[in-house]
């Protein structure tokens, strides 16, 4: 008898994988607004934490109740390894606002595409094609010209573009552990523990930093908001199209973050965009399609 098709082909699993990145882009795009609203009496590091924990706890908490497998032992080093970068990825974003400018760090930590490459090229076998790697260079411009690069280096904000370097890399890191545990763990579960355990590693700096008063009903409102809307559901969706298509086409479409938050600052806090920064979606859309379009 003759086998019969698999269902579910490559290109299917492609274009739903398009479909979940581009759902987890807009959830991600409202993370720039509420964390301006918590920031009004909130520091950085508590609203990470917070974000994380909730989020951890949530998603978590369904996968356990749905009758996933909870995780083992032996999967547990690596739980904190990837809940580690991921508290590294927003801790060291976060810490680089205090050193450099929005501009710098936000190019920086989005030339997390090439890092991305070259880890899935180094550890997965992902190789890309030249078209593709012109791609990757291409939306990483894009990006700069987004958040209106203007170096300008001196010690301090040496200190804080590295920060947003480092957070770049392990945004790579992050997103390469996405798709390698794809076989290993169920996406509800394994989201939810890296989120938790990122939480967890960074609640000491956010109990060093603790606000007394800062914890009003905006603020609270406005962590629960970034811990369900662009981590529960944004990163989630993230993480479930890292198992569908390759880590550095999710990572480099996770870019357009920067445009959704453009859009939303518009409409919820007046903020017009420039003609530089139209200028550059524009390249960076280019650079996606690039990296995109593998035939």
């Amino acid at each position: 008898m003759r086998p019969q098709p698999e269902v579910q082909t490559s290109d299917v699993v492609s274009r739903s994988g398009l479909l979940l990145v581009g759902i987890a882009v807009f959830f991600f795009s409202t993370s720039p607004v509420l964390v301006r609203w918590a920031a009004e009496s909130l520091t950085a590091y508590e609203i990470a934490a917070g974000r994380l924990l909730l989020a951890g706890l949530l998603v978590l908490g369904v996968g356990v109740g749905r009758g996933d497998a909870r995780p083992t032992l032996s999967q547990l080093p690596m739980l904190l390894i990837v809940g580690l970068v991921a508290a590294v990825h927003f801790g060291a974003y976060i810490a680089s606002l205090n050193f450099t400018t929005i501009a710098h760090s936000l190019a920086l930590v989005y030339t997390a595409p090439v890092f991305s490459a070259l880890l899935s090229w180094w550890i997965l076998g992902e190789k890309l094609r030249p078209r593709q790697w012109l791609g990757v260079v291409i939306a990483v411009l894009g990006v700069a010209i987004m958040a209106g690069f203007e170096p300008q280096f001196d010690s301090r904000m040496l200190i804080g573009d590295a920060l947003a370097l480092l957070s770049a890399v392990t945004f790579a890191i992050y997103s390469i552990a996405g798709r390698g545990q794809r076989h290993q763990m169920s996406l509800l579960v394994y989201a939810g523990a890296v989120y938790l355990v990122g939480g967890v590693w960074l609640t000491p700096l956010a109990a060093l930093n603790f606000s007394a008063g800062g914890y009003t009903l905006l603020a609270i409102v406005s962590i629960v908001a970034l811990a369900v809307i662009p981590l529960g559901l944004g990163h989630t969706l993230y993480n479930a199209a890292l198992r569908r298509m390759r880590a550095t086409s999710v990572n480099l479409i996770a870019t357009q973050e920067v445009t959704g938050g453009i859009i939303l600052g518009i409409l919820l806090l007046g903020e017009v965009p420039s003609l530089i920064t139209l200028g550059g979606i524009a390249v960076t859309l280019v650079g996606i399609i690039l990296v995109l379009v593998e035939r």
